[in-house]
């Protein structure tokens, strides 16, 4: 579902990754693991098109991102890839469900069908009753389970993840990790994670170990 070829990174004379090959199936949950330094976060934004690479072939469902500019490269993005940080970056103004719906209304997908599709995914996430609390009401955890949904709610092909487990604590972090498991195995969902979490790493379909900007086992 995703292949990358030989994909380096610059910065100025700094050689970041250094000619990195990968594919990941659909349905496939794999790990990105390695010490601070290693270029995992560089990957990850580079195969989700937040950032371009300096050389390489990156393709997701046959189609070559880095082919893709401007419009035509943020429509792509939000329709098949969707994003979870370390850091929610939940829109404090707005309750749980209009954070859900943001990326569904840009995808210009009608409204009704938006708000379903976040209700179900809420719902599913065990935050039935936490839909029209705004950021500010949630524990941690469950600001996390709005920013998987908001992930989710256009199908993604791919959820590229960041340290999803980096604010949390033990226990939250725990449930997070069930959860991707959950919706790999009910929804067929792909995710690649990058991550320092030895648990949540062991649980993984594969782990990918980084250094040095080269995938190295």
């Amino acid at each position: 579902m995703l292949v990358a070829r030989n994909v380096t990174k610059n910065y100025s004379n700094l050689p970041v990754l250094k000619g990195v090959d990968i594919s990941v199936s659909k349905g496939e949950i794999v790990t990105i693991v390695g010490s601070s330094g290693a270029g995992k976060s560089t990957l990850l934004h580079i195969l989700g098109t937040l950032d371009a690479p300096s050389g390489g072939e990156i393709f997701i469902n046959d189609v070559q991102t880095s082919h893709l500019q401007g419009d035509a490269l943020a429509d792509f993005r939000n329709r098949h890839i969707g994003f979870i940080f370390q850091f929610h970056h939940l829109l404090p103004e707005f309750s749980a469900l209009e954070n859900v719906c943001i990326p569904g209304f840009i995808a210009g997908t009608r409204k009704s069908e938006v708000r379903e599709r976040a209700i179900y995914l809420l719902e599913t996430l065990g935050l039935k009753d936490r839909m029209e609390h705004r950021p500010t009401q949630l524990s941690g955890g469950e600001q996390q389970r709005v920013a998987v949904a908001r992930a989710l709610i256009n199908k993604p092909d791919v959820v590229m993840a960041d340290e999803p487990t980096g604010n949390l604590d033990s226990q939250n972090a725990k449930e997070l990790h069930q959860l991707f498991l959950q919706l790999r195995d009910q929804l067929g969902q792909t995710f690649i994670i990058v991550t320092h979490n030895e648990e949540l790493a062991t649980l993984s379909d594969r782990q990918l170990v980084m250094k040095d900007g080269r995938i190295v086992a």
